[in-house]
């Protein structure tokens, strides 16, 4: 018995205890063949024959080193290997015997019913003696620990490589208590020993059993049967992991560490999103694409999406030192085959971006740069402007001057009928955007959507922060609801709104149903294993300054236009004259010397719409 995971059965026994398993197959094959009484003339050349296929067998065996895995660990993969070798061998003494027969002296050296009987019995032998060590380990190396219940939904590949890893792993102590899967060809049959049930069963099996997880293996699922699945779970205490994709698998095997427990962004992904790639392609292989911004969440994500395209050169600027660090460690290990460069540099500095773009001469823009943290704002209107208005506009300039071919503008929701200062300064950016695309063969586009999914900007990780710290949970009002979106699938639909613009458009992104933000932090309560109220308390905390209760996104068909993609949208807003430039600058330069009551009353002038709430400047709403 092996006694610790350390200490495994040398490879040298291994090969001694096959060659003995060869030894009695072939004995037993002859007893066998000859009803237990062996001829005479049978039993003279078998001492020869039994050395002859012993000499070969161990020969096969070395060099397909069917010996050299770890028993306990013995897969379906190490089964055919050894089938494989043991098959090999028994064609060569075929081989023999055409041979002795044809040209030496018309007999069979090895009769074919030994080869054949010998062929199963080694091959049984061989595969139940390593099903028997395994067993073995798996049952006797914790004895004293009782095993907890799992359910793998899904039983395809994934689902048996799941139920492999949580066998042949010591510390688990799993038992797999069934398969499910939705393809009806499967439901009411078994899979190593183990009942494939219809879904519809989860509620009754939970309710009659103790279950400890639920696996999701499927490689590709239905958004809405996983929170259908995942509901039932929490709602009895039943915790649910998945298994990550195959692509990121450990050198194609999966290992029991990522299986890892199902997280709120899983539950808020929606179906994949149909992209043209062939007009993404047209419009990106063979740029040179500046992407501002591009050490953030947006501005990355964007980066990586556009190297799959093979740029001529992809130039990344950003002001943070070591965020733009960490995306260069990332792309000389991901993309070593794209031509990155980076720069560090301030957007509004016009010296120092003017000399990228005539060092780059970049073909395509996305502008991801921007402040976005609405109360920061609401406290600092005079960096909003300076950053997102004045950053825009300088880089919205260095584009036109240096022929750019497309610029596209990374906006927010919060820029529609803005309440706060931040959503102002993007509106305002938007309208110069927007104003400069009239006159200028440079195209401006510009994107608009919600809140992203894992963003700095995200509720998301401060909810995760604080449930690890045990709470509270903070929530500003149990009305507020929001849009989200994951940073790849928002990312995917820049460059997608991106290649399909012509100029001038704010194209909208279609971000599903609003979720209510109370109902996110407990289920995302709910999914640590927690109890709201016993072990964590949310707290109401009152909305922020300039901050919505609900997220606007212009989706209704009086004030959009329908594009030939499904989750894009046009969004028709008021059109500026040419001379609401001179008001822009007039603002930028308000903005160095100004109070905040007057930038920000500047700004709704600018702006009409922009109606503050829970701040200090709504009483300027009431003598604009």
């Amino acid at each position: 018995m092996i006694l610790t995971n350390q200490i495994t059965t040398p490879p040298w026994l291994i090969f001694l205890i096959d060659l003995s398993v060869v030894v009695g197959s072939v004995l037993l094959a002859y007893l066998l063949r000859f009803n237990f009484k062996i001829p005479e003339n049978e039993l003279r050349p078998l001492p020869g024959i039994l050395l002859y296929i012993v000499f070969f067998r161990g020969v096969s065996f070395f060099l397909a080193r069917s010996y050299a895995g770890i028993i306990r660990y013995t897969s379906t993969t190490d089964s055919f290997r050894v089938i494989a070798t043991i098959l090999a061998g028994s064609l060569f003494f075929g081989l023999t015997n055409v041979i002795t027969y044809n040209f030496i002296n018309s007999t069979f050296f090895i009769p074919y019913s030994i080869i054949i009987i010998d062929l199963m019995i080694t091959s049984l032998f061989m595969i139940t003696f390593r099903i028997l060590v395994k067993i073995a380990y798996l049952e006797f190396q914790h004895p004293l620990r009782e095993k907890a219940n799992v359910i793998i939904y899904g039983a395809g590949e994934a689902g048996i490589t799941t139920k492999s890893v949580l066998e042949r792993d010591a510390d688990t102590k799993y038992k797999v208590l069934a398969f499910m899967d939705d393809n009806p060809q499967k439901i009411g049959k078994k899979l190593e020993g183990v009942d494939i049930l219809s879904p519809e069963k989860l509620e009754n099996l939970i309710a009659t059993n103790t279950i400890a997880n639920l696996i999701l293996s499927p490689q590709h699922f239905d958004p809405d049967r996983k929170q259908k699945l995942v509901d039932i779970c929490l709602a009895r205490n039943v915790k649910v992991m998945s298994v990550p994709p195959m692509i990121k698998w450990i050198n194609g095997e999966l290992s029991f560490k990522q299986i890892k427990k199902i997280n709120i962004e899983d539950l808020l992904e929606r179906e994949e999103i149909k992209l043209d790639i062939h007009q993404i392609k047209r419009e990106l292989t063979g740029k040179n694409i500046l992407i501002t911004g591009a050490a953030g969440s947006i501005g990355s994500e964007i980066a990586r999406q556009v190297a799959k395209f093979y740029p001529e050169k992809l130039i990344l600027v950003d002001q943070s030192e070591t965020a733009l660090h960490y995306i260069e460690l990332e792309f000389s290990e991901h993309y070593p085959g794209i031509d990155v460069t980076f720069r560090i540099a301030d957007i509004c500095n016009i010296s120092r971006m003017e000399l990228i773009f005539q060092q780059f001469s970049p073909d395509i823009v996305y502008h991801a740069a921007a402040y976005k943290h609405v109360p920061v704002m609401e406290n600092n209107p005079s960096e909003a402007i300076l950053n997102n208005v004045e950053g825009t506009k300088v880089i919205a300039d260095l584009s036109v001057k240096n022929g750019v071919k497309k610029f596209i503008m990374i906006s927010t929701d919060k820029a529609v009928n803005p309440t706060s200062v931040m959503g102002a300064s993007k509106r305002i950016a938007e309208i110069y955007a927007q104003s400069m695309n009239t006159k200028n063969v440079t195209r401006f586009v510009t994107t608009r959507f919600g809140n992203v999914l894992g963003s700095n900007g995200s509720v998301i990780p401060l909810f995760h922060s604080q449930i690890e710290k045990g709470g509270p949970v903070t929530i500003t009002h149990p009305d507020i609801t929001r849009y989200f979106m994951t940073i790849p699938e928002s990312c995917q639909l820049v460059l997608e709104a991106g290649s399909m613009g012509k100029g001038g458009e704010i194209f909208i992104f279609d971000m599903g149903q609003s979720v209510k933000i109370v109902d996110l932090a407990k289920k995302m309560i709910r999914l640590s294993g927690l109890t709201l109220g016993k072990d964590i308390q949310i707290k109401y905390i009152g909305l922020r300054p300039g901050e919505k209760l609900y997220e606007e996104l212009l989706n209704n068909e009086e004030n959009t236009i329908s594009t030939h993609h499904l989750q894009i949208l046009i969004a028709r807003v008021k059109e500026y004259p040419e001379a609401i430039s001179s008001s822009i600058q007039e603002l930028i330069t308000l903005a160095r010397t100004g109070s905040n009551k007057d930038i920000v009353y500047k700004m709704k002038n600018i702006v009409p719409e922009f109606i503050s709430q829970n701040s200090i400047y709504e009483q300027l709403d009431q003598i604009k």
